[in-house]
């Protein structure tokens, strides 16, 4: 088996979609395989003639959810690298998808639906902080969770798979990601009027942010840090990175760089995608 990936997390955060996902792509899905049967499957797929060569698991409709770590840590003492993503979504997301589709949750045991989330993520907590990935798809709709996952795990992208963010903090600081930057040391071209209708994707926001005299010498420190842990993140068998910007709008600063960064990525060889959540708002 030369590649093996491990969905798992929350019911109702994505699960199912994540494995349809790696069918489309081309990857054998099997979905919600009992742990006890994970032995088995390991003794088919090395046989050369099995033509398991990329296996996505999706773990986590256990009735008891204890099993999905042992599941995982017996994966990875047996089968070398393993990937493990994590997807979750707030409490009261995962409250209106259940509501909507009228399914009940496989942990309620009477107690409501929010006991029922709350228990299912305690029981996972320990898979999570050990998960190669973790996405919080609470702000994501079916295309933009299936555009995530495809971008995760695009076979043209090897080594580091690097993703770039711009945020604003008055709208919450996103939760899947590895590196936050605060750009709020920067003057805000939201204060002046010219500026204030453009963002940082524009040439005039550009400019003014570009003449700041902060700006060089962070970019230049960040870039040394960067020279620094990548090459470190690679020798720990780290695949994802998630760097986030972010300024109080998440219009200007922010926009602008992550726009700069993912420039300097790519000239060290990565090929990040680069997201502005909230540019439009």
């Amino acid at each position: 088996m030369r590649e093996l990936v491990v969905f798992t997390g929350l019911s109702g955060a994505g699960r199912s979609l994540a494995g349809d996902t790696l069918e489309d792509l081309g990857w054998k899905v099997i979905d919600n395989l009992p742990p006890a049967l994970i032995p088995p499957l390991l003794e088919e797929a090395a046989k050369p003639e099995s033509g398991l060569d990329r296996v996505a698991l999706v773990l986590g409709a256990a009735p008891d959810q204890s099993q999905v770590g042992p599941a995982v840590e017996l994966l990875r003492s047996t089968e070398g690298p393993v990937r493990v993503v994590f997807l979750e979504a707030r409490t009261r997301v995962l409250v209106q998808r259940y509501e909507s589709v009228r399914r009940r949750h496989p942990l309620d045991d009477g107690r409501g639906l929010e006991a029922a989330i709350k228990a299912e993520a305690e029981a996972l907590e320990t898979v999570r902080a050990h998960a190669d990935l973790v996405i919080d798809t609470s702000d994501f709709n079916v295309h933009a969770l299936r555009a995530r996952l495809q971008q995760a795990f695009d076979t043209t992208n090897a080594g580091l798979n690097a993703r770039v963010l711009s945020f604003g903090y008055k709208h919450g600081l996103p939760l899947d990601v590895d590196l936050v930057f605060d750009c709020r040391f920067l003057p805000n071209p939201h204060w002046d009027d010219e500026l204030r209708p453009y963002t940082g994707l524009q040439q005039p926001v550009a400019d003014f942010l570009a003449e700041q005299e902060l700006t060089g010498q962070f970019l230049q420190r960040l870039d040394e840090m960067l020279d620094l842990l990548l090459p470190a993140y690679l020798d720990e068998g780290k695949s994802y990175l998630t760097l986030a910007f972010g300024c109080t709008g998440g219009r200007h600063r922010s926009v602008w760089m992550a726009e700069q960064v993912a420039e300097r990525l790519r000239a060290k060889g990565l090929s990040p995608t680069v997201a502005h959540r909230d540019v439009g708002e």
